[in-house]
């Protein structure tokens, strides 16, 4: 967990701000790494999404009411959109469902049993999670967004191959060691679980993976929505 200090120094805003930017930015990136080209790489179409909708659920045909899969995002090509995409759709997924645990675990009273920050300031112990978000300082908020910053510079930046250039949908790539003392730290598959299975496995995980997101944002926003 994060520590959460209190202060007001403007060189910790500007670092938080700055490492905020520099993730965010990268989320637009188009480049390919480790000098991949388009024929080496497995580029999504819309034939594609048709038969992943019907592995993710076999009664509702693709869902795209906007046409955002059939855009062209940024002068980019078609499949380069489908991959941000479909990136994008995952990463809420996950985001979502962290969430969702998150307002349970707020809303029955559970919370760290140290101090929330340095001074000695407790964990807000209201039973209303956004009211909880409200009363943590600003600067834990600031490191917050910049941890989560720093991990999307992370992904975009590191991984083998950009998932708008044919890489792998969800892919986190691990740290390395000079980084990280003593093991890595692999974000994407942290009990090494990944490494024994199967293509077929995996591409049956993520799509069990992405019908949990899809029903974990529906839920975080009707928990939000329901809060008085």
């Amino acid at each position: 967990p994060l520590l959460f200090f209190d202060t007001s120094h403007s060189i910790t805003m500007k670092l938080a701000i700055a490492s905020i930017l520099a993730g965010s930015a990268a989320a637009f990136t188009t480049t390919s790494f480790n000098g991949a080209t388009s024929t080496s790489l497995k580029m999504e179409t819309l034939d594609d999404l048709s038969d992943l909708a019907k592995k993710l659920n076999p009664v509702v045909p693709r869902f795209d009411p906007l046409g955002l899969s059939t855009s062209n995002f940024w002068g980019t090509t078609q499949e380069e959109t489908i991959g941000f995409l479909r990136e994008s759709e995952v990463k809420h997924g996950r985001i979502a469902m962290f969430a969702f645990v998150g307002y349970i675990v707020h809303a029955n009273g559970i919370r760290w049993p140290w101090p929330m920050t340095m001074d000695g300031t407790p964990f807000p112990e209201t039973l209303n999670p956004p009211e909880a978000w409200d009363a943590i300082p600003d600067a834990a908020k600031l490191q917050i967004f910049a941890f989560v910053g720093f991990l999307e510079y992370w992904r975009e930046c590191n991984s083998e191959k950009h998932y708008m250039k044919g890489g792998k949908i969800g892919e986190f790539p691990a740290f390395s060691d000079k980084y990280i003392p003593g093991s890595a730290l692999n974000l994407y598959d942290p009990f090494g679980k990944n490494k024994s299975m199967s293509e077929e496995a995996k591409a049956a995980g993520l799509v069990k993976e992405i019908n949990n997101g899809r029903l974990a944002m529906l839920g975080i926003f009707g928990v939000l929505s329901a809060d008085k």
